[in-house]
């Protein structure tokens, strides 16, 4: 629904008794209502402590010796930009600029807007500067020195404004970066600037009325997902290699599925959220990586991990081993369990399911045993997930709600509308069956090493112009898009997702592993077996770019 409708259904829904029965409307159709039939006994105590429950002592996995995949083709990885930078066939500053000047090119080409939001070109042209001073006389800061990024507006930038996806926020330069952007910043990544995304991080569909929003990189009337909008599309676009994004319902995992990429959501705390710009805190949000390859994602995470005395989530994360992630890339398969409840495969579309199906079957061929498990309240995960992420929006949002509301956009008014419908115990009986949730995963997680889905029920969902300019709602897509993802979030429990494969219509569809808290390691294990195998590439949209010039 858009354009006249939805301003109706938005009117109606603020200022009109009919607001109760659309409300009720719209929680039938996300699941949320049956939450209120389960039984009793699904019903934990009130968690107190948000800290991922580990299933395991120990992670302790038995390595194969592969070493890092090997990679040709697309997209662009950090690897191979770093090769071709010692083999001077190009500088960090010619990339920066070949990215740069790509991604204002394919912005030109429309419909869809930019994969960039807001640019600091003379501070990226010092900083590639002088990693090329540093890479020619041999003595990178990283892996990742002179690798042009991009940071979803969600997180501060130094000098750019984080205005997560509003209209009405004041372009108030930030004072200082986020942790996360320090820390890449002093491995010598080029911080090229932002990267548009849906307001508030509201929506997984990757609209917004605020924003000239970029298209799925495979289809321009397709929706690229969101909410790290934009990071999905520039890193499948070629623009950069990494793109940070974040995920408080699939945030992550959905724009990298639906674009054909690589994408990390690290256990909670694991990336110190300190510079994140929604106001009022998540217990669901948390900071990651969009790559190109798996190696893109253990560089990254390596990089920004650890606690910074800031973030309370990450204090109690167990530090990483140097160069463990990136060694967990040649562990290989073979002995691995992974869990397959057949309930939750039943809910994705059979050509999404079916890419994933055969991933599997490879990574069996190669020596993984796939387990049948079943995770009871898995199905009611996004519900939960609606009504945690959704309440704890409500509160944090309470001087927008207050001076703002008509500024929003009409999907985020509704939304807020409905959840100012809820009774007083919602968020707290949503926790309680969340307690129970947590439960059902850990004790799957001691039987297996990861957990297998599809890691969206369908494809990108199709987009036209007036909707892209008017804003929508279209609750059964969102649905479909956050319908494996909010496990992950709801749990703490790091989650990856690959491309696997296309669906009847060409576009991609992707595999999520989640695996146990803080073992981000076997998630990659996984996911780079899978390229090593040839199961996971990323497709060549026709709109690209090369950071290496022609025929790079």
């Amino acid at each position: 629904m858009s354009g006249r409708a939805l301003r109706a259904l938005v009117f109606a829904a603020r200022r009109t008794p009919a607001r109760l029965a659309l409300a009720r409307l719209l929680r039938a159709e996300l699941g949320i209502e049956a939450l209120r039939a389960l039984p009793a006994n699904v019903r934990s105590d009130l968690p107190f402590d948000l800290a991922p429950l580990r299933a395991r002592a120990s992670h302790a996995r038995e390595d194969a010796g592969l070493g890092v995949p090997a990679r040709s083709g697309w997209p662009l990885t950090s690897a191979a930009l770093g090769a071709a930078y010692r083999e001077r066939r190009v500088t960090p500053l010619e990339a920066t600029a070949r990215a740069l000047e790509g991604a204002r090119a394919l912005a030109a080409l429309g419909p869809g807007g930019s994969a960039l939001l807001d640019v600091d070109e003379p501070r990226a042209r010092e900083a590639a500067r002088a990693s090329g001073e540093r890479l020619s006389r041999g003595e990178p800061l990283s892996a990742l020195d002179g690798v042009p990024l991009l940071i979803k507006e969600e997180v501060d930038v130094e000098g750019l404004p984080t205005r997560t996806g509003t209209g009405w926020a004041p372009r108030t330069p930030a004072s200082a970066d986020a942790t996360a952007v320090a820390r890449l910043r002093a491995a010598g990544a080029v911080i090229l600037g932002t990267t548009p995304m849906t307001e508030y991080g509201l929506s997984p569909l990757g609209g917004n009325p605020h924003r000239d929003m970029p298209r799925n990189a495979h289809a321009p009337d397709r929706l690229p997902g969101g909410s790290s909008s934009g990071s999905g599309v520039a890193v499948a676009s070629g623009i950069v290699p990494i793109a940070l994004g974040c995920d408080g319902g699939g945030s992550i995992r959905i724009p990298a599925c639906l674009n054909g990429v690589f994408g990390l959501k690290p256990t909670y705390g694991r990336i110190p959220s300190t510079g994140e710009g929604l106001t009022g805190g998540s217990s669901v949000v948390h900071l990651g990586p969009l790559g190109a390859s798996a190696l893109d994602l253990a560089l990254f995470t390596a990089i920004t991990a650890g606690a910074d005395g800031r973030d309370r989530s990450a204090d109690v994360a167990p530090a990483l081993a140097d160069g463990a992630l990136v060694r967990a890339l040649g562990r290989g398969v073979r002995g691995l369990r992974i869990g397959v409840d057949e309930d939750e495969w039943a809910a994705a579309e059979r050509d999404v399911a079916a890419p994933a199906r055969q991933a599997l079957s490879v990574l069996e061929r190669e020596g993984a045993t796939l387990v049948p498990i079943q995770v009871p309240l898995a199905k009611h995960a996004p519900a939960i997930g609606y009504l945690t992420i959704g309440l704890e929006s409500y509160a944090g949002l309470g001087a927008a709600r207050a001076e703002h509301f008509d500024e929003l956009g009409p999907d985020v008014q509704l939304l807020l509308a409905g959840m100012a419908t809820f009774e007083a115990d919602a968020y707290l009986d949503a926790q309680r069956l969340r307690a129970t949730l947590r439960r059902e995963v850990a004790e799957a997680l001691r039987a297996v090493d990861v957990l297998a889905s599809p890691t969206t029920a369908r494809a990108a969902p199709a987009v036209t112009d007036a909707e892209a300019r008017a804003g929508f709602i279209d609750p059964l897509a969102l649905d479909a898009m956050c319908r494996f993802a909010f496990l992950g979030n709801l749990t703490g429990y790091p989650a990856g997702t690959a491309p696997v494969g296309l669906n009847r219509e060409g576009l991609p569809v992707g595999l999520q592993l989640t695996a146990d808290a803080w073992d981000e390691a076997t998630v990659l294990q996984v996911l780079a077996h899978l390229e090593r195998a040839g199961a996971a590439a990323a497709p060549r949209p026709s709109r690209s770019v090369s950071l290496l010039g022609e025929g790079g």
